[in-house]
């Protein structure tokens, strides 16, 4: 999908990270639309990116169910090559479900890093509810990744960078590409790579709420907007 035009300095308004988590609950308890149906949206949207054999890689919260989620769709196109968690244990509710339905079409999910025959490597890592230094096991996938020399897409921030303050961190995922969710996060225009917003269906009406200036226009020219 060919994102529209950029996305003026002047209407690029950024949401930090405890925005997304307060938007988030709003668009469910006051809007009828549930994290399931965002987490959905969200799968299709990156999938949708990954043109060529795509290796996922997940952390263990809402960041890693949006990876499942896209590699879901990425085992129906032919395009998926592996899925590799942290800790698929640690997935809760929206996520969980999301392991499930791969559980249920036979989806292996690894818990060691696999990127052999992999073109992009789809990093789903670590998001929006990050407040420190990766360590242990994330700092080592995450030097793995950048070592790799496949391409790299982020799934909605690049795995070390905190979406609150801006702060990108080290090690921190170095993306050919940003898939990024409703509005830009802080700094991401900073990390390096194209950044694209794309639209999961997050109603206008709570990022409003919260007192998030979300264009009314943002996505009529489409649901792909380049930062």
């Amino acid at each position: 999908m060919t994102p529209t035009a950029p996305l003026s300095s002047s209407a690029r308004p950024t949401i930090r990270s405890s925005q997304v988590k307060r938007a988030d609950t709003l668009a469910g308890e006051r809007f009828g639309v549930p994290l399931d149906w965002l987490m959905e949206a969200a799968g299709w949207q990156i999938a949708r990116q990954c043109d060529r054999p795509t290796a996922v890689v997940c952390g263990v919260g809402n960041n890693g169910g949006d990876g499942l989620a896209a590699a879901r769709h990425l085992q129906r196109w032919g395009r998926l090559v592996s899925v590799c968690c942290i800790d698929a244990s640690r997935f809760r509710d929206a996520s969980a479900r999301e392991l499930a339905a791969l559980d249920k079409l036979g989806v292996e999910v690894s818990a060691e890093l696999h990127l052999e025959g992999a073109d992009i490597v789809l990093d789903a890592l670590l998001g929006t509810g990050l407040s420190r230094a990766p360590e242990g096991k994330f700092a080592e996938w995450i030097e793995a990744i950048n070592d790799s020399g496949k391409e790299v897409i982020a799934v909605d921030i690049p795995s070390g960078l905190d979406a609150e303050s801006g702060v990108a961190y080290a090690p921190i995922v170095k993306p050919a590409m940003t898939i990024t969710f409703g509005l830009p996060k802080p700094a991401l225009a900073d990390v390096g790579g194209r950044v694209i917003v794309v639209d999961i269906g997050v109603p206008t009406e709570a990022y409003q709420a919260i007192g998030v200036a979300m264009p009314d226009d943002l996505f009529a020219a489409g649901d792909i907007v380049e930062l």
